[in-house]
């Protein structure tokens, strides 16, 4: 049984951990699911304290996401166009098979939206850059705590072992 949430709990990290580049998993909050699981096992001790306070981390990053990349934009002048753009194209780049789509569908769609409602190109790449800052600064954070959940993962297995 602790093979198995082990097993269990690694693959949770691991999804985390993509999770922090793809938006259909929310990297952390899969990451401490992992820590949580790791604590099933009975001879595996994780503080309390330490769950929950990795578990507010990880909800709190997860509310951000969604913020961080629109804020971005707003600040570099997007619309509303703009988002809902950067919005649909994320979608596309997910679905499509090009590399790094996940990446070039939201800036696209940014630029694309914008452009349909001001026909101002310098604007609208302005804005397409800020839904790029955004969506690094927010895979960096999410990345960031996902490989530190990694760490106190990895300490307690060894702890374990």
């Amino acid at each position: 049984m602790d093979l198995l949430l082990i097993i269990i709990s690694a693959v949770l990290i691991i999804s985390g951990i993509i999770g922090s580049f793809m938006p259909i998993l929310p990297g952390p909050l899969t990451s401490w699911f992992g820590l949580f699981i790791l604590n099933l096992i009975s001879s595996v001790e994780i503080d309390s304290a330490l769950l929950i306070i990795t578990f507010i981390i990880a909800i709190t990053i997860f509310i951000l996401d969604s913020l961080i990349p629109i804020y971005g934009s707003k600040y570099f002048g997007a619309t509303k166009y703009g988002i809902i753009g950067a919005s649909i194209g994320l979608v596309i780049g997910i679905i499509t098979p090009i590399p790094f789509g996940i990446l070039i569908g939201p800036i696209l769609g940014a630029l694309i939206g914008e452009l349909l409602f001001n026909n101002d190109l310098k604007k609208s790449i302005k804005s397409s850059i800020g839904v790029l800052i955004g969506f690094v600064a927010s895979s960096f954070i999410k990345f960031v705590t996902s490989i530190v959940y990694l760490m106190i993962y990895i300490i307690k297995l060894w702890e374990y072992m």
